[in-house]
């Protein structure tokens, strides 16, 4: 059995440091907040090469609260991608703003610049670009776009802990502000939810802290309405243990996708993502075939764990019905959605595993003539 991600390896590496980093959040007898949090926030934003972090409970909320921030409401829009997970979406929604969505660029699959310029209109209040599966964005352009407009620009980082432009800077530094996730599968991912907020805007980051905390700065002191969103001091202390192992995580992903692309590189029947302009940290790994169901029950018989990202794009589920977007208003986004595979991929997956999965994919896709 390959699976497609493994929790268990990845508690197994470093299994004596987490579970002194539990029993450290334990014995402080601090569960809300406190030095675990702060230190974390502090290590994190020295990471990213941002001024400010501010932990939060998830990565839906880091959005949100950025938005928040801005001063983005109802009567609002916002730009974003429209392949993306519907988390982006949600956030631009529970503020009360619209989602306006653009196309990725074929190659891609990020939105980019010229994208992104035709979408923008009076009620534009922010761009949402998204690091899909950990590739970042063109954000050089976007933000030359967003400064000459007027308009902040938020990186979406959920799946993009570490990855670098060719100048050397990272995600959560690029742009107003960058929300993270640390969902368990993430690149940094903690043992349960957490997120943060990055930027290097003192105000901003001032307001999501008193934001996060029910509005408050001072205990029973209520500047605004708030929320409670809290990064948990045990998956901050667990986090701490594994920020300074992300680095050599994110090499091997990276040297395990060079083995998968070496493989399946001119196989017919596979399109590979192209290659990463930049410091691609490799969140996930998708291919595009045609039939994807019969590929998937052929790596499913094999043993093979597979996962589709994203099955049903956001402008076509039932939650967005109301926005009018009918079958076909976005063509890249829904073929992306209808062939899309993604292999497995974690740092403690073998080379002999990348090979099985490779040899399975080669031997799904052999009857199939037509590359989608």
């Amino acid at each position: 059995m390959i699976p497609f991600f493994d929790a268990r390896a990845g508690y197994a590496e470093l299994a004596d440091e987490l579970d002194a980093a539990a029993l450290r959040a334990l014995r402080s007898g601090t569960y809300v907040l406190g030095d675990e949090v702060a230190a974390f926030e502090r290590e994190f934003a020295a990471f990213c090469g941002a001024e400010h972090c501010v932990g939060v409970g998830n990565g839906l909320d880091a959005l949100t609260l950025i938005l928040r921030a801005l001063g983005v409401g109802p009567g609002d829009e916002v730009v974003v991608p429209a392949h993306t997970y519907v988390a982006t979406w949600l956030a631009v929604s529970s503020v009360g703003a619209v989602p306006v969505p653009v196309e990725p660029d074929p190659a891609t699959w990020n939105a980019g610049a010229a994208a992104v310029a035709e979408a923008i209109g009076p009620r534009t209040r922010a761009v949402i670009c998204v690091h899909l599966h950990g590739r970042l964005a063109d954000v050089a352009a976007l933000a030359e776009l967003c400064a000459a407009r007027g308009i902040p620009l938020v990186e979406d980082a959920a799946q993009a802990h570490g990855a670098r432009q060719v100048d050397g800077v990272r995600a959560g530094a690029l742009a107003t502000a960058a929300a993270f996730s640390f969902y368990p599968t993430k690149n940094l991912g903690a043992h349960g939810d957490g997120g943060a907020v990055t930027t290097s805007d003192p105000a901003l980051a001032e307001r999501v802290r008193r934001l996060r905390n029910y509005g408050s700065r001072e205990k029973y002191v209520h500047e605004e309405l708030g929320v409670n969103s809290r990064l948990d001091p045990i998956q901050a202390a667990f986090l701490r243990v594994k920020l300074p192992q992300l680095e050599r995580a994110n090499a091997r992903r990276r040297a395990l996708v060079a083995r998968y692309r070496a493989w399946l590189n001119g196989v017919p029947g596979v399109v590979l993502p192209a290659p990463a302009g930049c410091d691609h940290v490799w969140h996930v790994f998708a291919i595009l075939v045609e039939d994807r169901e019969r590929v998937q029950a052929a790596l499913t018989a094999a043993g093979i764990g597979t996962l589709v990202h994203y099955p049903i794009p956001p402008h076509r589920s039932q939650a967005y019905a109301g926005l009018g977007h009918g079958p076909g208003s976005f063509p890249v986004t829904e073929r992306l959605s209808a062939h899309a595979l993604s292999l497995p991929l974690f740092p403690q997956l073998e080379p002999r595993d990348v090979d099985a999965v490779c040899s399975a994919v080669t031997a799904a896709v052999a009857p199939l003539a037509r590359v989608p």
